[in-house]
């Protein structure tokens, strides 16, 4: 029963078990407030108050399993990883069932590339035994410089830009496509490399679009700069090609039927 009259000592206790409630939420919120602000937008890096991305159901397939194109190079056919390299020599992951699977350390590949089109399918741990940032955390690094988030995102609350396909700390996707732990799932990325004049000043920065399991979630998405975890980068030390990049985050993410194939330009054979 609610007091009739309402003491100063009562009100104090209400006041403070309200304020201990707050600061509880706010304890548990995913994300950072003391992080630099991302430029051009009124968010910090992996900001705890950025609205977090709708979600969606993707549909029942789009590019499962897709064959390549004829100008496509393999970069993972399910059956040994002779185009990547390790840390300190051959790449070491797992290699079963027509996927490799993360034991340790980055992978990369042995070839560079600019602007390109890259299928790739991934699939995070169907046990889930963590939560956020620690479920099926692993990315698509371009360049070793560029990452396009992969992890868990199936009712996984995370800050926004450190959800699955974001731009890692830069830009959360545009709606959450995920699919459940353990399923397959599909990125079809394009890139726009970035370019540089005969000094090396940057002249265009680099562009992205990318498709997670058919929809789109970037469209020809500017990106700032080296993305990283509570940093804002930039195109210091930055060229117009690279390796593709696959690093272990202590989650056996697995990954299958990788391709990629360069753009090329208009009017020229």
């Amino acid at each position: 029963m609610i007091p009739r009259i309402l003491t100063p000592s009562l009100i104090f206790a209400i006041a403070s078990a309200a304020s201990l409630s707050l600061y509880a939420a706010d304890e548990h919120k995913e994300g950072y407030k003391d992080t630099p602000l991302i430029p051009g937008t009124q968010w910090h890096v992996h900001d705890s108050d950025r609205p977090v991305p709708r979600v969606i159901t993707p549909g029942a397939k789009f590019s499962q399993m897709a064959d390549a194109p004829s100008d496509a190079v393999i970069l993972f056919d399910g059956k040994d990883l002779s185009k990547w390299k390790g840390d300190k020599g051959d790449a070491n992951w797992k290699v079963e069932d027509g996927y490799i699977e993360g034991v340790g350390g980055n992978i990369r590949t042995r070839d560079e590339f600019g602007s390109f089109q890259l299928h790739i399918e991934w699939a995070t741990p169907a046990k889930v035994e963590s939560k956020s940032q620690g479920r099926g955390n692993n990315g698509v690094l371009i360049f070793g410089r560029y990452e396009i988030q992969v992890l868990d995102s199936y009712n996984n609350p995370t800050y926004a830009d450190g959800q699955a396909g974001a731009i890692y700390g830069q830009k959360p996707p545009l709606v959450n496509s995920s699919r459940g732990p353990g399923e397959w799932q599909t990125y079809d990325i394009t890139f726009d490399a970035p370019e540089f004049d005969d000094s090396g000043k940057l002249t265009k920065k680099a562009f992205v679009t990318v498709i997670h399991n058919g929809v789109v979630i970037h469209h020809h998405q500017e990106i700032l700069g080296k993305t990283g975890h509570k940093m804002v980068g930039t195109y210091e030390g930055a060229k117009s090609k690279g390796p593709l990049e696959l690093y272990y985050h202590n989650n056996a993410v697995r990954f299958r039927n990788i391709w990629i194939r360069n753009l090329g330009e208009y009017d020229k054979p």
